[in-house]
């Protein structure tokens, strides 16, 4: 079955309509009737000067006031009547007035109805003395004061509305600068840990190359190996990261762009983690890891928690090396928790010194996102410590990009 479409007339023509109408409901009967005391030449065109100009009154509020109040003025003062009630009372003064009222500011508006409703109230007091037997009267005046209030309603209502409107285009606009900070801070935490650990891992592994090359050749080449996995492995998500970016669907760019990159590249989660470690521990760093089967969390959590156990541990590898390290990771009613101690380095820290800070406050910047909490500090017994609490409620702010793969999924 089709569904046909209702379409509106154009206000031009319901002024239109409305011009016609008021017409003929209040002069027509007059001259249908007979025009009594007044010539039939003047009823005409004393009722069409008084009614036509309402078809702009939308576009010229005030000359369509200005017009029908000096054609009520010339009609008092001339003795003639084209409405059917005395002093012509109609609705055309009022539409008028009401049309000012709503379209043109408050004081504005208020100016020209007083001014217009003043002078037809002045020209029908006179009208009474000059021609009292016609029984005129100033209901022009009682009518002009109900249609300037409804105007006004209206034209209150009509800038509340485009007030609301402004607000909601600017609340628009503030959520999605939100979210391209919010999509900001997650990509560089991104780009960071993932080159950060890589290059940290190809350092390492270099080395070991380097050492061995000529008594081991075989455990050189398995370093070179292993750095080439590293390599491509960075390059695979650095690609899903970078592709996250894009556009949204149905994009012919974005279409294009994801088959040259070849297919999608899975998103890191809490079971990626036992790799992580295993890998460290092929390059002999001792790391235990307990990850608990209540363990779990949404797709968009599990990829924070995982990018912030890699920051950790690479920051052992860079900043205290070969020590003993535990990584627990815990799923309970409230949240999940993650633990990353490594004991202190012995005889001194063997890394890169003092890092810049800049790990740390890029995972703060990424557990915030999702209402976690981050605690990093040295230990008593001269290690350090990494504590991170992802709560269990749900999460109200997402990275884009999830929210993105969340629609395609749906």
């Amino acid at each position: 079955m089709r569904l046909r479409r209702t379409v509106l007339p154009s206000p031009d023509l319901l002024d239109i309509a409305l011009a016609f109408g008021s017409f003929g409901l209040f002069t027509l009967p007059v001259l249908i009737r007979g025009s009594g005391h007044s010539p039939t030449a003047a009823i005409v065109v004393l009722g069409l000067a008084a009614t036509v100009p309402l078809s702009v009154r939308r576009r010229a509020p005030v000359p369509v006031l200005a017009t029908v109040s000096l054609v009520l003025v010339g009609a008092a003062l001339a003795d003639v009547g084209f409405t059917v009630f005395h002093s012509n009372a109609g609705p055309a003064l009022g539409i008028a007035v009401l049309t000012v009222a709503d379209r043109l500011p408050r004081a504005v508006s208020l100016r020209a109805s007083v001014a217009a409703v003043g002078l037809v109230t002045v020209a029908e007091v006179t009208a009474m003395q000059v021609h009292p037997a016609t029984g005129q009267n100033a209901i022009q005046l009682v009518l002009a004061v109900p249609a300037w209030l409804v105007g006004y309603a209206f034209h209150t209502r009509r800038q509340a509305e485009r007030r609301l409107r402004s607000e909601t285009q600017e609340r628009a606009r503030e959520a999605e600068r939100r979210v391209r900070a919010e999509e900001r801070v997650r990509v560089s935490a991104d780009v960071h840990d993932i080159v950060s650990h890589t290059l940290s891992m190809i350092a390492v592994r270099s080395g070991v190359a380097r050492m061995v090359l000529e008594q081991r050749p075989e455990e050189a080449l398995a370093a070179l190996s292993a750095i080439e996995t590293a390599s491509r492995g960075a390059l695979d998500e650095l690609r899903a990261v970078l592709q996250s970016l894009r556009d949204a669907p149905g994009d012919p760019l974005r279409t294009a762009g994801a088959l040259a990159a070849g297919p999608a590249v899975e998103r890191p989660t809490l079971a990626h983690l036992r790799s992580l470690v295993g890998n460290l521990r092929d390059d002999g760093y001792p790391i235990t890891l307990a990850l608990s089967e209540k363990a779990g969390a949404p797709p968009p959590v599990e990829e924070s928690a995982y990018r912030v156990v890699q920051e950790a541990l690479t920051n052992v590898v860079r900043h205290a090396g070969r020590v003993a390290t535990s990584v627990e990771v815990a799923g309970d009613p409230e949240g999940l928790s993650i633990s990353v101690l490594n004991a202190a380095p012995a005889g001194g820290s063997p890394g890169a010194g003092p890092g810049s800070g800049h790990g740390l406050t890029g995972m703060r910047d990424r557990v915030a996102l999702y209402e976690g909490t981050v605690a990093a500090g040295p230990c008593p017994d001269g290690g350090y410590a990494v504590r991170v609490h992802f709560p269990a409620r749900p999460v109200n702010r997402t990275a884009p990009a999830d929210r993105a793969e969340g629609k395609r999924r749906g």
